[in-house]
């Protein structure tokens, strides 16, 4: 995790002390539950909990018993043992260090993904807010990066509330998937261990038994999760790209926040830079990062095996950091946006009227025309103004052709900006409903 891009809401969730309170949980509840089936004295799960249950764990500790064990779980079991005293015996009965390990991924996992999930309510109210404020700002819209036909910047950010919808959607399920808890014991057969045990402490950890396990929870269910947040962040990237081609200066229809006392550059002190934005592509390049190791997790030996262990030790802190981090700046990003509908309808004229080509080609094709004699007749009077050698309503209305099929007026009437943006409230209601 690096500071700059980190936030302490999320960190707390990875920090040591919160990892070490989470396995003092999943120890307790199942002595609770040991207890409860006369597997272990009452006493003991009592004074489990009461020696330990504020206990504020010696990191440092640990780490010097680790350094001998070998084992990160026996150096945490060690340490507890010294806080709770002989009843520590009684603690880790029937269970395999992976019970403790793979339930208290998930735990971590499941609250990542609440932050998470309140990150994505911010950038859908900041699309939702600005969406509306643009509803019916008319702009160009773009396919190969050329202009194409006119939208709205509302449309824009509709779209972009759509995608961050559907990630929120997944981000659900996959908080869903990956809740689970496995408390069964070396291999997943509860030879040592009874299945009630899992089932008292998945309820208290807020989870779910995991229905079968080997020595490990099925990793196709983290994968699902690192994946969900890989679409997340290409979502995030895809509306950062929009946003710095729109700050070119040869477009400059939309621009970062740029702030009091702000310097864009050490050399150029005009510069304005989407800093931002650009800053968000390299998060969401990081957090995807992780997509592939975490499918590669799935395949394990047997029961099981190591090999995902390193990897998710490093992954999944930081791909839910990275994350949180970009989409509480895309939150911002968006919220602050500076919007220019005078340079959206400068570029719109750009292309003297082209934009208004296929109006004029249905049109002639209403009239009689076959379509290809229409296409050549629109893009005849077309490439001039391409080259800048006219304007194109002047060079149709002089085009004997088209005037065999079209009146000044009629040809005039495909010129209508409106005509393209008078189904925006409907694509609106669809993406917000009737609000």
């Amino acid at each position: 995790m690096i500071p700059r891009y980190t936030r302490p809401e999320m960190a707390s969730i990875w920090e040591p002390q919160t990892r070490f309170k989470i396995w003092f949980e999943i120890e307790a509840h199942a002595a609770d539950a040991l207890a409860e089936l006369g597997t272990i004295p009452k006493e003991a799960a009592r004074t489990v909990w009461a020696k330990a249950k504020n206990a504020t764990f010696d990191v440092a500790r640990i780490d010097e018993i680790e350094r001998e064990t070998k084992h990160d779980v026996i150096a945490f079991l060690t340490h507890l043992a010294e806080i709770v005293g002989p009843e520590a015996r009684f603690v880790h009965q029937g269970m395999t260090s992976s019970d403790v390990l793979d339930t208290c991924l998930n735990v971590q996992l499941t609250r990542a993904a609440d932050l998470l999930l309140a990150d994505l309510d911010k950038v859908l109210a900041a699309l939702k807010k600005r969406a509306f404020e643009h509803k019916m700002t008319p702009t160009i819209g773009r396919s190969h990066g050329i202009h194409a036909e006119p939208v709205t910047f509302g449309l824009k950010l509709a779209y972009a509330y759509a995608e961050f919808s559907r990630a929120k959607e997944r981000l659900i399920a996959a908080r869903k998937e990956v809740a689970t808890c496995a408390i069964s014991g070396a291999v997943g057969t509860f030879a040592q261990i009874d299945p009630r045990v899992e089932e008292h402490v998945a309820k208290a950890m807020g989870l779910v038994p995991e229905p079968i396990s080997t020595q490990v929870i099925p990793r196709d269910r983290h994968a699902m999760y690192f994946s969900t947040l890989g679409v997340i962040a290409s979502s995030v990237e895809r509306i950062a790209v929009e946003i710095r081609h729109m700050q070119r200066t040869e477009v400059l229809e939309a621009e970062e926040f740029f702030s009091e006392g702000r310097k864009g550059s050490s050399a150029m002190p005009h510069k304005r830079n989407p800093v931002l934005s650009e800053n968000l592509t390299g998060l969401s390049r990081m957090v995807r990062a992780y997509v592939t190791p975490a499918l590669e997790n799935v395949v394990l030996w047997h029961e099981r095996d190591i090999s995902h262990s390193s990897a998710e030790r490093m992954m999944a802190p930081d791909a839910t950091v990275t994350l949180d981090f970009a989409l509480v700046r895309l939150a911002g990003l968006i919220d602050k946006l500076l919007v220019y509908p005078a340079n959206m309808q400068k570029n719109l004229d750009r292309l003297g009227g082209l934009v208004h080509s296929q109006r004029v080609l249905l049109a002639l094709t209403q009239k009689g025309a076959s379509r290809e004699d229409a296409y050549k007749l629109v893009q005849r009077n077309a490439m001039p103004v391409w080259r800048g050698e006219g304007d194109f309503l002047v060079l149709l209305k002089k085009d004997a052709e088209v005037k065999k099929y079209l009146t000044d007026a009629e040809i005039e009437e495909q010129f209508d900006l409106g005509y393209h943006l008078k189904h925006v409230d409907t694509i609106f209601k669809r993406v917000f409903g009737e609000s």
